[in-house]
């Protein structure tokens, strides 16, 4: 399981998102200083223990009405080989030296760990408590697009909507498309059409305003290519 540190980070991850924000094709504010706020999120494990996984949450700005973004990240303890425009930032972590955080919806360590985790293969782990599962956090997949194989990624494309990976599982059939929501938004009223969805992963975050209650939506959703 990823142990947590108590520890600094300069700059911190929010100074380096607030930066990487208005670079996004799917950013909706204008460029004037974005203020994100962390407001939820997970964690995943790297089975090999060698990069940090975290899927999080963040709210820019204090209106009832700020968007919330979803800012998959990895954290990495040397640069990932072709990934310089999926590179957020660096910073030095007071434990673990210098880390290079990417946008982990262009990481492939990432990626094979959210199908494992549609797979039923792979644990949510609490976002700032070590070796600590996240209930709250759900996921599937149709049964018939689980394999034991391992996920490769074909391509991975930010729009104005979100980010699409596609990924080839070896006796999954044809490939998935992995959609990361970047603008979350509360789960759809019950009924509405879900044609083609095959799964998908939900988890909450809380919205700004003081006493504001937790919503819940997808984080990432599954449909075939």
């Amino acid at each position: 399981m990823a142990v947590i540190h108590r520890t600094t980070m300069q700059p911190t991850k929010l100074e380096l998102i607030a930066d990487w924000l208005p670079t996004r094709a799917w950013y909706t504010a204008g460029p004037e200083a974005p203020r994100p706020v962390k407001s939820g999120g997970f964690r995943l494990d790297d089975p090999a223990g060698e990069v940090g996984i975290e899927f999080m949450a963040v709210v820019d700005g204090e209106a009832a009405d700020a968007a919330v973004y979803l800012v998959p990240m990895t954290y990495r303890g040397k640069p990932l080989d072709g990934a310089e425009d999926a590179l957020i930032g660096t910073s030095e972590h007071g434990v673990l030296g210098t880390r290079w955080i990417y946008d982990g919806a262009h990481d492939p360590v990432l990626v094979a760990q959210l199908y494992a985790l549609l797979a039923g293969r792979a644990v949510p782990q609490q976002q700032s408590v070590s070796d600590a599962v996240d209930p709250t956090v759900a996921a599937s997949l149709d049964a018939a697009r689980v394999s034991a194989g391992d996920a490769e990624v074909l391509e991975a494309a930010d729009g104005t909507d979100g980010t699409d990976v596609r990924l080839r599982v070896p006796g999954a059939g044809a490939p998935l498309a992995l959609r990361f929501h970047r603008v979350l938004r509360p789960a759809p009223a019950e009924g509405q059409d879900d044609t083609g969805v095959l799964g998908g992963v939900t988890a909450e975050w809380t919205p700004a305003g003081d006493g504001a209650s937790a919503e819940r939506g997808a984080y990432v959703t599954v449909r075939e290519v």
